[in-house]
């Protein structure tokens, strides 16, 4: 598996409807994997080493209220509103994580999952070339 940003949704997408919670926390990026609500099902190792946040302490609250309410504006929520409305998503953006200890600049990406109706965040923290 690559930990490349270039390859690593992609295979993420191919898998999606299997992977294993090892799989998942041996991902270079962070994974949310969210219900219709917006309340955390799954929650990888990478994802809480750049939050901070303890999966323990996340799983089963409201991403959007409780977790990351910097998340709860229209570019975010009303992407990931739009995409559970229509049955259908998956966009890439940029996006500004004001987190206490270490604040950063990700990519992320929402991608709507038909078979279970449930929406992935991916998160890749933003790399400047120079």
């Amino acid at each position: 598996m690559s930990s490349s940003s270039a390859t690593a949704p992609s295979f993420f997408f191919q898998k999606v409807d299997s992977i294993s919670e090892q799989e998942l926390d041996s991902l270079a990026y962070g994974v949310i994997q969210l219900d219709a609500a917006g309340t955390v099902l799954r929650y990888n190792a990478y994802e809480a080493d750049l939050s901070g946040l303890a999966r323990q302490r996340v799983v089963g609250k409201n991403f959007f209220k409780q977790i990351a309410p910097c998340t709860d504006i229209k570019e975010f929520y009303g992407r990931f509103q739009k995409g559970i409305d229509a049955g259908e998503l998956q966009c890439t953006f940029r996006f500004h994580f004001a987190f206490k200890e270490s604040p950063c600049d990700v990519t992320v990406t929402l991608f709507y999952n038909k078979r279970d109706e449930t929406v992935w965040v991916l998160v890749q923290p933003f790399e400047f070339k120079k």
